[in-house]
């Protein structure tokens, strides 16, 4: 990045040619750049975007583009989410701490979700007026979606606990899923019989009505798969967010000490979650 930023002609950007560039600037910009944490710094009244090689992967598809754009081009899909964060700085110079904090990034062409850990802190021109904003991140996405499925799979055995009949098995593992609704915004289990033809599906009341206007008893296939959703006639369970899922997830269940499924699960797969 450091070589992007001197190779690049400033002279028709709204921080002016490198030659004019003020002390208050270069100092820090130097330090983001040789630094290996995530960095972004914003300068100037429309905040010039700058970052280090660290936060490359952050955005994704945006890099090297974002480079010198503003920052409300560079995330427009999230600034009205973080602005007042910018406002506090830029106006008050009082920095900015945010934990884990949900940000919808689109910055492979899709919504995504996405958490992030930084601050904003102050930057002061010669003059000592606050002049930008320097960002230090660490984003948290494959932890907090990592901790959250684990957290799934505990409230599975937890609820598994003491349950003695196939319905109440089922019952179960519908409400741990339920709790889940950022991965999962529904999901069907159907039972079958030993020749492995559906016999029942269940989902939660919330659910059964598109179980009976989409799924009814078709045959789920017996390994796992992914496929996309087709278009239903009617709204989709959206879960946690305001888009409908795009894919759905086959997962059979196991009979113990047989190789064949004594069920299957059908999970709609939210689209901004990893694909």
């Amino acid at each position: 990045m450091g070589a992007l930023v001197r190779g690049r002609d400033w002279t028709g950007s709204t921080v002016g040619p490198t030659s004019g560039w003020p002390e208050r600037l270069k100092i820090p910009l130097r330090m983001m750049l040789s630094s290996r944490f995530e960095m972004w710094l914003g300068w100037g009244e429309d905040l010039t975007f700058f970052y280090n090689d660290a936060y490359i992967p952050t955005l994704g598809a945006k890099h090297p583009w974002a480079l010198g754009q503003p920052v409300r081009e560079v995330w427009k899909e999230v600034f009205d989410a973080v602005a007042d964060r910018i406002h506090s700085v830029m106006r008050d110079g009082e920095p900015t701490w945010d934990k884990a904090l949900l940000l919808l990034l689109e910055r492979n062409g899709y919504p995504e979700e996405t958490y992030h850990t930084f601050s904003y802190s102050p930057l002061y021109g010669d003059a000592g007026e606050v002049g930008g904003l320097m960002c230090v991140v660490t984003e948290e996405t494959e932890r907090v979606i990592s901790e959250r499925r684990l957290d799934t799979l505990r409230n599975l055995a937890s609820e598994l606990v003491g349950v003695r009949s196939s319905d109440g098995v089922v019952n179960a593992a519908l409400r741990a899923l339920a709790d889940n609704n950022k991965d999962f915004p529904f999901s069907i289990i159907y039972l079958q019989d030993t020749t492995s033809q559906v016999t029942s599906c269940h989902a939660l009341p919330e659910t059964e009505a598109i179980v009976d206007a989409i799924w009814g008893l078709k045959q789920p296939p017996p390994t796992l798969q992914k496929a996309e959703l087709e278009a239903w006639v009617g709204d989709l369970p959206t879960g946690a967010w305001d888009l409908a899922p795009r894919d759905m997830l086959f997962v059979p269940i196991p009979n113990a000490g047989q190789e064949a499924a004594f069920g299957n699960s059908r999970l709609g797969t939210q689209s901004l979650s990893f694909r």
